[in-house]
């Protein structure tokens, strides 16, 4: 296991578990900003996380690198708790301006965020003072076609959020709807590779250091589902699954089957593998692998989430 590289003293990383993406204090003299949210259902705990670090000094600015639940889903929550600005990549504003459920991605994944507003915009190329430090906002669309990472190159830090982790990278979401995804990833990977980078912080799992390894891994992870892209599909259902129950706990096969019909990526990554008829045999499928891994339980007609999972 590699050693968590030691971070400047305005840079505060609270590393969550599924359901949500970590969560990065950036604190100086001017503001307090937050960077990712969490999910919905953790929206107390990033709260009390968020309240026990700054004590009795209110939230200044929530900065959302992208609009999945996992790293917006706490944004309604602290926006009532403190008047504070947030940003977001400026591909997505309108879609949030007018709340547009069809293109947010929450329906799509089967998932839940609470309504929130924003006060201004995030774009490649501006740069942002947070925590002592000038960050640079890179677009790193693969994973999400809308999303940003942060780069300050004085610490040598870069705010990754998934399109880097240290074993791979999130799911290449816009190949499920036969969208470019797999190119642009590659692009991102190219451009972290080409920045002086000490320590990267990921959307999820703790810091490192070894970011030449990280790349090497990612790259060949993409390589790998460029040659196949019902590999990219196959995880993005079982990833969709294993959430899913780490939120609700437990559910019955047959609630599965009619998520998979709700969602639309779910929809889309299985018309990738399997035709329509044979969907629940695919569902079958896909738990009994996850459950052999030890990633869910398989109990009769219901699925469980691990006892120590969440």
């Amino acid at each position: 296991m590699s050693t968590a590289p030691a971070l400047p003293a305005s840079v505060r990383v609270f590393e969550r578990g599924w359901l949500s993406s970590n969560n990065v204090l950036l604190v100086d003299e001017a503001c307090a900003a937050l960077v990712d949210t969490g999910y919905a259902t953790h929206a107390g705990q990033t709260l009390a996380l968020v309240r026990h670090a700054l004590d009795a000094r209110p939230l200044d600015l929530i900065v959302n690198t992208h609009l999945h639940s996992d790293h917006c889903g706490g944004n309604a929550r602290l926006q009532a708790q403190w008047p504070c600005a947030t940003l977001i990549p400026a591909a997505s504003a309108a879609i949030v301006r007018d709340w547009d459920e069809a293109r947010l991605t929450f329906l799509a994944t089967g998932q839940t965020c609470g309504r929130f507003g924003f006060t201004g915009t995030l774009a490649a190329g501006e740069r942002l003072a947070l925590g002592g430090f000038e960050w640079e906002v890179i677009g790193a669309p693969g994973h999400d076609p809308d999303s940003v990472m942060l780069y300050a190159s004085e610490p040598r830090l870069l705010i990754s959020a998934d399109a880097l982790w240290e074993q791979g990278f999130g799911v290449i979401f816009p190949e499920l709807d036969g969208e470019s995804g797999f190119a642009e990833q590659q692009a991102v990977l190219e451009t972290i590779a080409k920045l002086d980078v000490r320590a990267v912080i990921p959307g999820h799992g703790k810091p490192f250091a070894n970011v030449e390894a990280a790349l090497e891994r990612a790259f060949s992870r993409l390589a790998w589902l460029r040659a196949d892209p019902a590999r990219n599909a196959k995880n993005a259902l079982k990833v969709l699954i294993v959430f899913k129950l780490l939120e609700v706990r437990t559910m019955s096969f047959e609630a599965l089957v009619a998520m998979l019909e709700s969602a639309a990526s779910m929809r889309a990554a299985a018309q990738q593998l399997a035709p329509r008829a044979a969907w629940p045999a695919l569902l079958r499928e896909l738990a009994g692998e996850l459950s052999k891994s030890g990633a869910l339980v398989a109990n009769g007609e219901r699925l469980e989430a691990p006892p120590t999972a969440g």
